[in-house]
């Protein structure tokens, strides 16, 4: 007999554990009757609780943090979750809130600067001797800036990422605004105001390409739509800033608010914002030599690369879609003091400016919803397919694009036109066609992060480089035309535009699946 001191092996303890209860078991099922019979335990000593506890072999437990999340414990997935989407856990709710917060506020900054000077037109005129045709051109000239410049920030944001090109940007938007402020000539005025279109227009498209960087594509279109919700309300609300300001103190001095803004914007992306790149080029680099790495970056940075993109048509046909939502933008709201002044009897910058607070505060509305309904629209087509294709999150924007922005263009030029409806029914159809907007783009620019992932920056450059150019057309030609042919008229012909482009849009939901088929063999190009 051992000794009760003596260490017993963890496998016997549990073979004793084992017959103990069958014998329990055995006789509470047959009482009377004797197991010993049949089950015939060793001989073994009695252990008490410490030298059992003693005798359990030691492990220790480590707490294992995932790669792919900073949360401790592995995230729960819902049903929508897909394959890969492991790679959007990489910063916590808190840490995505605050990005889209700085990239919506540094999206605010080119749009604002493109419609503000518009309140103080007459004083800019005024300032220079000039006319008001030729300052239109000077806008037109800034929307043609920003249309080019995408060929730019497109490549060198996927190539060197988006943190640092985004604060480059921000610099050199910063010292531009200012150079418009203090231009001493309409040549100059031309210069600084292109230079500073230029760099805008990287917020844009590296801040909506970052959005795609940190969500997952059935979530990313609410978050989109708050990053829109700045690009959007800029426009409209920068002629009433511009009206207070100009007419109390300079229209200059709307440049100085600008050049605030942007070098506000310029602290926060340097200090707080993270870069979100899943995978710089620039890496590609590291080891190779240097004759090597020229001829690689010269390919990364070709303009070439957003241009090759149009060959697909699913691509071209959205990019035009989103431009004749561009295009009604800005022919509704270059003319608005040329227009309605007249119309309405107005005689100061702010009255006038009160109008463009109708589409904004359409757009701050539509903010809301926009986002959620294109989600929803995913998800339902998700659960009814089985799986989730790009293509579906078109359908949401189909009714506001066919119907409510042609119908309040319509509605809106006539009413001027035939002097009906007095000031309500043109505020309330730009108010409607404002919210009908952030019905479209959210989903028009989120489709073009979700067909071609790997060159998402290019695909966004390129979209915004399309509707850039028929911004500044609008620009340009609105006043001109409305002379020619008359504000409803103009309406009318821009409404048709925009159903044209939803009916683009329609067959890329219909049809575009087949045509991705074809990018997907392009996706392996570096």
């Amino acid at each position: 007999m051992k000794n009760i001191h003596s260490k017993q092996h963890p496998t016997e303890a549990v073979e004793e554990d084992r017959e103990s209860t069958a014998e329990s078991i055995h006789n509470d099922l047959n009482p009377g009757y004797d197991l010993t019979n049949t089950i015939k335990p060793k001989n073994k000593p009695s252990y008490t609780e410490k030298d059992l506890e003693s005798q359990r072999p030691s492990v220790q437990l480590h707490q294992t943090k995932s790669h792919v999340s900073t949360h401790d414990a592995h995230p729960i997935h819902d049903q929508h979750y897909e394959a890969g989407d492991e790679i959007y856990d990489k910063f916590p709710k808190w840490r995505k809130i605050s990005i889209v917060a700085i990239l919506s506020f540094s999206s605010f900054l080119a749009p604002i600067s493109s419609t503000s000077i518009l309140a103080a037109s007459p004083e800019v005129v005024s300032t220079y001797n000039t006319t008001a045709s030729i300052f239109n051109v000077s806008n037109a000239l800034y929307m043609l800036s920003m249309g080019l410049s995408p060929l730019v920030w497109g490549p060198h944001g996927q190539t060197y990422g988006r943190k640092w090109t985004l604060a480059w940007a921000a610099i050199t938007f910063t010292g531009f605004s200012a150079g418009s402020a203090l231009a001493p000539n309409l040549a100059s005025y031309f210069v600084f105001r292109m230079l500073t279109a230029f760099q805008g227009t990287a917020f844009l498209i590296i801040g909506g390409t970052a959005i795609g960087d940190i969500y997952r594509p059935i979530e990313r279109v609410t978050a989109y739509s708050w990053f829109m919700s700045g690009t959007l309300i800029g426009p409209a609300f920068g002629p009433f800033i511009g009206g207070i300001i100009v007419t109390f103190v300079t229209w200059r001095d709307i440049f100085w608010l600008q050049t605030a803004l942007a070098g506000l914007s310029a602290v926060l992306i340097i200090l707080f914002l993270p870069e979100t790149i899943h995978k710089k080029r620039s890496d590609q680099l590291k080891g190779l030599p240097k004759r090597e790495q020229i001829k690689k970056l010269c390919v990364w940075i070709s303009p070439a690369r957003v241009m090759v993109l149009f060959k697909y048509p699913n691509l071209i046909i959205v990019a035009i879609a989103s431009a004749s939502l561009v295009w009604n933008m800005y022919s509704l709201l270059t003319p608005i003091r040329y227009v309605l002044n007249p119309r309405f009897n107005l005689s100061s910058p702010i009255q006038s400016g009160l109008f463009y607070t109708a589409p904004g505060c359409g757009y701050l509305t539509g903010t809301f919803f926009g986002g959620r309904w294109a989600d929803a629209v995913v998800k339902r087509y998700m659960k009814k397919g089985g799986t989730r294709v790009a293509e579906d999150r078109l359908h949401s924007c189909l009714p506001a694009m066919g119907l409510v922005i042609p119908a309040c263009m319509i509605v809106y030029g006539w009413s001027i036109e035939k002097e009906f409806g007095g000031i309500p029914l043109p505020v309330i159809a730009m108010f409607l066609q404002g919210v009908a907007q952030l019905f479209c783009f959210p989903s028009l620019n989120t489709y073009c992060l979700d067909v071609m992932q790997s060159r998402s920056s290019e695909v966004v450059a390129g979209n915004y480089m399309v509707r850039y150019f028929f911004g500044a057309a609008g620009s340009a030609a609105v006043l001109p035309i409305i002379d020619a042919i008359g504000v409803g008229w103009f309406s009318t012909i821009s409404a048709l535009f925009v159903a044209v482009g939803a009916l683009g849009t329609w067959a890329v939901a219909v049809w575009g699946k087949d045509w991705r088929d074809r990018i997907d063999d392009g996706k392996e190009i570096n």
